[in-house]
């Protein structure tokens, strides 16, 4: 939000060339605000403090910042905005986050390289594929 004059340009020039914006945010409203005037049709909400603070064991303040994100992520559906998430998400935290109707994609592409070297990349994307699936109520959990 504190650099749209700096931004501008770059969206608008980006957008007349035809390349979609996607603009990494923070879960606060006026972030989502911004993207709008920007003219940015795709936000990311950054989960890394979710993530930091479930590997922390500080489940309480995980919790908050989970509603804080999913509050968000709402506030920018409502906005019109293409909601994705992303940033830290692993197999025990992406269950919360894939399951907020309005997120739209997952970037965990990190996350499934590095499991990979240990158990391949069909695998890892094959269990983090359940995870997801279990939190938006498509499958079981098994």
């Amino acid at each position: 939000a504190g650099q749209e004059a700096h931004l501008q340009p770059i969206v608008a020039r980006l957008a007349e060339a035809g390349i979609r914006v996607s603009l990494f945010i923070e879960a606060d409203p006026r972030q989502f605000e911004a993207a709008v005037r920007l003219g940015a049709p795709v936000v990311e909400i950054h989960t890394g403090r979710y993530c930091d603070l479930h590997n922390d064991g500080h489940f309480a303040e995980r919790d908050r910042e989970l509603a804080r994100i999913a509050a968000a992520a709402r506030h920018g559906a409502e906005l019109g905005l293409e909601v994705h998430a992303g940033h830290g998400l692993a197999y025990d935290t992406v269950g919360p986050i894939a399951a907020l109707p309005e997120v739209r994609e997952l970037n965990i592409g990190h996350f499934l390289v590095g499991e990979a070297i240990f158990i391949g990349f069909e695998a890892s994307i094959r269990t983090m594929r359940h995870h997801m699936d279990v939190a938006r109520g498509i499958v079981a959990a098994s």
